[in-house]
């Protein structure tokens, strides 16, 4: 079994970011235990024996109140809540099929977590905060049924023939149709209704659906949660449930719906994209991170949880790429790190994401050597734009000769726009004041970050250019109390709410960390270290925290409503699809927003 089992773990993150050694001695310590269908794993607050990870079969969850909340399958783990708080288990876990488990001891698995940064950081991730609200977003007890069905459904009416709806269903690819009668669910159809009645009995093709539909089926309105679907239809055995609201259909869930919504979760495609071998299988995961932001939205997680969740995805994307770069130009010549600076550097990436990265080199290179760098930057570049982060409009990519360069040219890059601040210095330093290491050797970065933060606060013609620079994106505010919209063209009567919302928000958290020498970059978790630094008030910090979290979630829910609608996300929203309630708190956070902005130009930003 010890092959079987690091074979198998190797194909799982973080297992696979292990070295060798280390995976082969986990799969020595392993234990295999087989459970029958209807066996209990563990039940609610009994000491956990270590974490288990499903090889084989499926395995239900329930929480402390015995209501189901997941169906896990094969690479699925289970057991960390309770590993990670009192080594007692937070849920109960039983096998719904034969099933094959592995089982990880507890003591290993804690020794992993504190030798293993890989391993630390995966499963850190379900003790924070941020992770609890994430978890949420995958807990059938928490979405509501119109996040998990297929609107408008193709429907027939009662006079159909089984012939005309087996091939209508056919056609379009679907298992089932409802039966509608004057604006009535009457019944449903499936394809199992036409093979085990139309068929199996040999009734004539043109017999109408009505005699082999199931009649007056189980519905749900649209407020029902996911686990009101599950149990429905475990308790009498349904593939499909309608969903119909004030006796109209408005929608059905099929298991099939369920077994994709538990599917879509950060870990599942941090696991795939892990381990996927080309660009193609990488962008067959990130085009189903658009169905993620709308669950995870649903869900009713904060934006930044969402953008740092959406964002640890676009890392490991361009991680593997950088891996699959190097199989295919052979290793390295040098030491070099991949940063990513933008939305992706801030880990604020949203449904509407282009690539902005650079590459920092060791010095000391030759002609050959820096040679092997550019069409390593492109193949990594070229990926990225495969799985749907576009090239940057402005060529802030490291295939840019300008921005593939050893630590010494970058060092006398930030060294000469701090000394000479331009506007293309201040533009190019704000875009790089928010780099972050993705992969490669990071301290290449780590004395570049604080040297260049040191030299930019010591300067005041700096630091009063930069914030000159961070009030030209200007909050849409109109003369009276209303916002201001776009007036002409193809966004006409919209607001952007990234360059005149979430932009100037993101611009005052750049300063406030210039001016504290705050190394972190996330614009929340600069906001709140200036305060805690003194950069800026407590009473100015939190109106400008309340007043971003508010701007930033009205984005995030306008792209998710597009999406839901079958568009593509964007960052322009039409005032007028606000309620009066809503565009009221808007216009009170742009007000926050303008006064932190002209207190900042005001010297006031240190006291506020």
């Amino acid at each position: 079994m010890t092959e079987t089992a690091q074979s198998f773990l190797a194909q799982i993150h973080p297992y696979d970011a292990l070295p060798d050694g280390v995976l082969s001695e986990i799969a020595n310590r392993v234990e295999w235990v087989a459970m029958a269908a209807g066996d209990s794993i563990y039940q609610h607050g009994a000491p956990l024996h270590g974490l288990y990870i499903i090889f084989s079969g499926q395995v239900s969850v329930r929480d402390a109140h015995g209501k189901e909340v997941s169906q896990l399958q094969r690479q699925n783990s289970f057991g960390e809540r309770g590993l990670l708080q009192d080594g007692k288990a937070a849920t109960s876990a039983s096998a719904t099929e034969d099933s094959q488990l592995i089982c990880l001891p507890r003591d290993l698995f804690h020794k992993l977590r504190a030798e293993h940064e890989p391993f630390h950081r995966f499963f850190d991730r379900s003790r924070s905060g941020e992770a609890a609200e994430a978890l949420r977003a995958f807990d059938l007890t928490s979405v509501r049924v119109e996040t998990l069905m297929v609107p408008s459904p193709l429907t027939c009416p009662p006079t159909m023939t089984v012939q005309a709806a087996a091939q209508l269903m056919r056609d379009r690819h679907i298992s089932c149709l409802c039966v509608v009668e004057n604006d009535a669910l009457i019944g449903i159809l499936t394809i199992r209704d036409l093979s085990g009645k139309a068929l199996a009995d040999g009734l004539v093709h043109d017999t109408p659906v009505s005699v082999v539909m199931t009649a007056n089926p189980r519905v749900l309105p649209p407020s029902a949660i996911g686990s009101d679907v599950l149990h429905m239809m475990m308790e009498y055995r349904l593939g499909h449930l309608p969903v119909v609201s004030a006796g109209r259909l408005v929608g059905i869930v099929t298991q099939t719906d369920l077994t994709r919504f538990q599917a879509s979760n950060t870990a599942g495609f941090v696991a795939e994209a892990a381990r996927a071998e080309t660009a193609e299988a990488l962008a067959e995961v990130t085009k189903r991170i658009p169905n993620l932001l709308v669950q995870l939205v649903a869900a009713g997680n904060r934006h930044d949880v969402v953008t740092r969740l959406i964002t640890d995805i676009a890392d490991v994307v361009t991680r593997r790429l950088l891996h699959l770069a190097e199989a295919e130009f052979g290793p390295p010549p040098a030491r070099y790190v991949w940063l990513a600076c933008g939305s992706q550097g801030r880990q604020e990436q949203t449904g509407v994401s282009d690539q902005d990265n650079c590459l920092i080199l060791e010095d000391g290179l030759d002609a050959e050597a820096l040679a092997y760098f550019g069409p390593f930057a492109q193949f990594v570049s070229d990926g990225l734009d495969a799985c749907g982060y576009v090239y940057c409009p402005g060529d802030m990519m490291a295939t840019n000769p300008r921005w593939c360069q050893p630590v010494s040219v970058w060092r006398e890059y930030f060294r000469s726009w701090i000394k000479s601040p331009s506007k293309e210095a201040q533009m190019l330093a704000s875009v790089m004041f928010d780099l972050r290491p993705i992969g490669g050797d990071a301290s290449l970065f780590e004395g570049l970050q604080m040297e260049t933060l040191e030299a930019s606060a010591a300067n005041s013609i700096f630091t009063a250019h930069m914030a000159s620079n961070a009030l030209t994106h200007a909050t849409p505010l109109g003369l009276l109390k209303g916002l201001a919209t776009i007036r002409s063209g193809e966004r006409r009567n919209t607001i952007d709410l990234k360059l005149n919302g979430v932009v100037p928000v993101v611009d005052l958290g750049r300063m406030y960390a210039l001016q504290g020498k705050l190394d972190v970059i996330n614009t929340r978790a600069r906001l709140e270290a200036a305060m805690a630094a003194d950069v800026v008030s407590k009473s100015g910090g939190r109106d400008l925290l309340d007043a971003y979290d508010l701007v930033a979630q009205t984005r995030l829910n306008h792209q998710a409503n597009l999406i839901k609608q079958g568009e593509a996300p964007d960052n322009f929203l039409p005032p007028a699809r606000l309620s009066a309630f809503e565009r009221s708190h808007l216009r009170d956070a742009f007000v926050v927003i303008k006064t932190m902005q002209s207190a900042l130009m005001q010297g006031r930003g240190v006291l506020g």
